[in-house]
Order: structure tokens, then sequence, then C-alpha cells
């Protein structure tokens, strides 16, 4: 029997992930960490190390990853068969997720910018691997976007030569305090902004999805957004109260923002892929209020049900050839009934229904800033963008499954894929029990909450809320007015993720190309083309022209000459 590499690939990241696990566990229990250090070269007294950490963080994110990883792959020998480039595709998930686990275990910034720059070299030829010319436009501004963060982790490496050593995990304290050193934690922050897609960078996270959907579910769930945030929590001792505060104002608008957005888009992996967005922006802002554990654990309970959820959308697009419009779906729930039952327990995890992975996460979020002393509008901003995220995914939901179905032809819709149901069900018994898996062995003294009963029934009342609001927003029938239809000027200004593409595209390169033209209109065709060579050139050739002209003609030249001369000696004699 032939083993695809599809395969090869999938057996060597599980054993790894599985490994990886065990040693998380090991490492937590007995709190114990292992840092390796080389020696590569010293450069005037700085010494530049291959750092190497691992604590039960860096090898619990590390088993998540390598295990989404290898179902994603295995998922993608179906989803990606027809190709003839599947070799190149695989290759290219490998080298992303290798990136990954760089970043993942460096406590050095010099190796941590290999692993932040792999993942970004990788993305864009992934984001570009359908070769048109939206998959170009899109690996662009993913990569510009993203060389704004490399360049601040750049700037950063070069000021830590003045403290003699690019380990930062022996500075945070220092950092915390310092002013000069603090600088390198706003660098820090503006690299992760960059590649969490917080405002304003927001723009490039629905662009890239022009990937192939393995892709997205691999970058959305565990590796290239969450680099941002996972880097956030290792440097998060070393934040100053200034950079919280400012970071937090960013996070808690991005969560608005891509809330609002997802519930007006009508391309199924861009309103995943808001949602993500939403959800990065809920753990930035947890981890602006000082909580990191808890963003590292809704950073994991997130990665497996996003995973999943983009498994299922790809898994829809193949059937109904390659449409991802939510308007040409409904009724699938009769043809897909397998696919739609995980898709709907993803949707609910992400809502955060009891009982399923992300509840454990975010009902204890969002009672830790309940228990918090907040200003109102911080709550009414984290308890909004909840119901947001339910009014979305009942949306979607509504439109997917239920109804009528809009598409052209019925056949050849169903669950038969089993290889990508293969895939998807590697998933789904940790998007229902992870949550409570993970928070038995990350809690060993459990967060105990004290709140008033109003308080404590808020989350409920907003799912409740979110629910019917999303269920109205989604009425799709002839004689039914759309809420967003009335509105049409807000609902542009909202769908467009308040006009930050348009913003970051149009409104970056306006004005530039607008001089350009105005000097290449002036200067190179202005005045110093007249004053310069055109001009000269024109002169040159009217003299030239004049001369060639008087040695073409010299006899008549010569009579006309001879006949003046007479007439001025009869006229003067």
């Amino acid at each position: 029997m032939i083993l695809s590499i599809c395969f090869i690939y999938f057996i060597f990241f599980f054993f790894f992930s599985v490994i990886s696990f065990f040693f998380s566990i090991y490492f937590m229990v007995y709190n114990y960490s292992i840092m390796l250090e080389y020696e590569l070269f010293t450069l005037n007294s700085n010494v530049v190390y291959m750092s190497i950490l691992f604590d039960w963080m860096s090898l619990l994110f590390m088993s998540f990853v390598l295990f989404i990883s290898c179902m994603v792959i295995f998922y993608s020998d179906e989803y990606m068969g027809g190709d003839l480039n599947i070799m190149r595709f695989i290759l290219l998930v490998v080298m992303f997720v290798l990136s990954m686990m760089f970043l993942i275990i460096s406590p050095n910034l010099i190796s941590i910018l290999l692993g932040w720059d792999g993942l970004g070299l990788v993305s864009y030829c992934l984001v570009i691997y359908y070769q048109n010319v939206k998959s170009y436009n899109a690996g662009m501004i993913t990569a510009l976007s993203n060389r704004i963060g490399d360049v601040a982790l750049l700037i950063s490496i070069a000021w830590m030569m003045n403290y003699g050593d690019w380990n930062y995990v022996f500075y945070l304290d220092f950092m915390y305090s310092d002013f000069t050193m603090g600088i390198i934690g706003g660098l820090v922050m503006l690299a992760a902004l960059t590649k969490s897609a917080q405002i304003p960078f927001s723009s490039w996270l629905p662009a890239a999805m022009a990937a192939p959907t393995p892709v997205s579910s691999l970058v959305h769930s565990s590796t290239l957004v969450t680099a941002g945030v996972y880097l956030l929590i290792r440097f998060s001792a070393g934040l100053s109260t200034y950079f919280m505060v400012i970071l937090l104002f960013i996070s808690m608008m991005t969560m608005f923002m891509a809330g609002l957005g997802a519930n007006y888009e009508f391309d199924l992996k861009k309103i995943i892929a808001l949602s993500t967005l939403s959800q990065l922006g809920l753990m930035m802002s947890i981890l602006a209020l000082g909580d990191y554990f808890l963003a590292f654990f809704h950073l994991l309970t997130h990665a497996l049900f996003k995973a999943l959820l983009f498994m299922c959308a790809g898994c829809m697009i193949h059937n109904l050839s390659n449409t991802q419009d939510i308007r040409f779906m409904g009724g699938l729930i009769n043809y897909m009934p397998l696919t739609c039952c995980y898709f709907n327990v993803c949707n609910m995890a992400l809502c955060g229904l009891p009982f399923l992975s992300g509840f454990y996460s975010k009902d204890l979020i969002l009672e830790v800033v309940s228990m918090g002393y907040l200003n109102s509008f911080v709550y009414i901003v984290f308890y909004f963008s909840t119901g947001l995220t339910v009014w979305y995914s009942v949306r979607l939901s509504y439109y997917t499954m239920f109804g009528d179905f809009n598409f052209y032809v019925a056949h050849n819709i169903s669950d038969t894929g089993f290889t990508m149901l293969k895939g998807m069900s590697g998933l789904i018994l940790l998007v229902v029990f992870g949550g409570s898996m993970l928070s038995w062995f990350m809690f060993p003294t459990p967060y105990f909450i004290i709140l008033p009963s109003l308080m404590k029934m808020m989350v409920g009342l907003v799912i409740l809320l979110g629910i019917y609001f999303g269920y109205e927003f989604s009425k799709l029938m002839i004689n039914y007015n759309l809420k967003a239809l009335d509105y049409l000027h807000s609902s542009l200004f909202f769908s467009s993720m308040w006009n930050l593409p348009v913003l970051s595209t149009y409104g970056v390169n306006y004005y530039p190309v607008y001089m350009g033209g105005l000097y290449y209109k002036s200067f190179d065709h202005g005045w110093s083309e007249y004053f310069g060579s055109q001009n000269i050139y024109n002169n040159m050739e009217l003299v030239s022209k004049g001369i060639q002209l008087i040695f073409m003609n010299n006899i008549k030249v010569y009579l006309s000459l001879m006949v003046v001369w007479v007439f001025c000696l009869f006229l003067f004699f």
C-alpha cells in the first residue's frame, strides 16, 4: 500500500502532539521548565544565543497546534485531492507549522523573529495559492500589514543591543519599571497588534480568506493570528499600565467592530474570519486587564472549535461547487446532516452555550470582568460583543441549514467525503469535552466568583437576546423587508469593517500615487522636459532643418543673393 504524503505527516504530527501533551501535564504538575541555550557567536560582548524554552505553556500550545495541524492535513487529502500541486501545498503547510513551533518555544527575540518571519512569508505563499488577481491583492495586503510588525520586532532587537542580551525572559521586570526598556514592550505590542489583526490592521484578516479552506482552518484557529496573542502572553509581565490601557481600548473596539461586521456579511468564510477577529479581541482585552492565564485558556478552547468550524464550512463549499455565498445555501441539514451537526455544535461552543468547550473560558472571562472595578463602557462593550457573537452565529445557522435550498441543483450533495469527515470527527470530541478537560488541568484551584444573581444571569440574557436579534436579522423571504436595507448607509459602513479595508488600501496609496502623477506631469513631462532634453532636441531639429534647407537650395540662394546685390547696385549708384 502506497502511503500518501498527507497520511505520513498526519502520523508524524499526531505522534508529537500526544508526546507534547503528556510532557506538558508532567511539567504542569511538577512546576518544571527547561531552557536550552546554544551560543552561536559573540558580537562586541553581545552573545547571540539560539534559545529554546520548554514549560507547560509552550508544550501544551505546541500539542494543540500539532493536533489541529494533523487533522487539517488529513482533511486536505480529500479537499485538495484534485489539485495537481498538492505536494507543494502540504509542504507549505508543514513549513507554516514548523515556523509556529519556532515561535512558541523561543524566549529569545532573534529566534522569535525566525518563526515570526516564517509565518509571514509562508502565509503569503498560501494566500496567493489559487493564483488569481483577488488572491494576489489579498496576499499583498496580508504580507505588507505583517511587515509593520516585523519591522517593530527588528527595532526592538536593535534596541536590546543596549542591554547585552536578547533573552527577553530575564528583562521583563526591568521592562515594566524602566521607561527606555519599556519601549521594547510597546514595539512588541505593535507587532502583536499587526499579527493578530487588531484595529487599525484588521483588514488583512478577512482578505486572507482567499487561501484554501484547510489553510484558513489552521491560520484562524491556532497559528498565524494567535501568534500575536501568544507573544503578548509571554510579554505580559513587562507591559506597563499605560500600554495595557491602550491595548484594552484597541482590543475592545476590534471585538465590537468584528461582531457588527459579521452580521452584515454574506461570505461564509468571511463571517467565520470576523468571528475569529472578535474572539482575538476578547483574548487581548482580558490580557490587557491583567489575566494572561484566562487569555491562554480561551486561546486553546477557541482553537478547537474554530478549526472544526472552518472544516465544516470547507465541506459545505466543496459540496456546493465552491460557492461561498450563504444566500445560495439553506436546507443543508437535509443533505449533509453530520457536517451540519458538527457545524451547529461549533457554533454553540462559539456562543458560549453551557458545558461546551467555549463556555468554560468565555463565561469565566465575562464573570471575571463583572468582578473587576471597571467602568460601564468596558462592561457594556464586553457584554454587547458577546451578544453580537450569538447574533451572527444564529444568522449563519439560519441561512445555511434551515429553510429552502437556494442553489441551482441539489444532486451530488451529501456527507460522502469520508476522509474529510474523519478529519472533522477527530476534533468534535475535544470541542465538546475540551473546555472542561483543560479547566481541570489548568486550574488546580478553581476560580471562585461570587456575583449578584442579576449579574450572574447576564450572560444567559445576552445569549437569548442575541438569538432573537440574529433570527430577526436573517429572515430571508420575498415579502420580508430586511432590516439592513432600511438603513443602507449604516449597513455599508458596518459591513465594510468601519471602512478599514478602504483606509488600508486606497487610503494608503491614493495620495502617494496622486503625488506621483503630479510629479510625473510637472517634472518629467513638465518644465524639466521643456528646458531640458526635449526642448533642446526640438530647437536643434529646427536649426538643422533650416541649415539643411539652405544646403539643398544653395544655387537658388546664390542666385537670389546675386539678384539682391545687382538691385542694390542700381539703387545706390
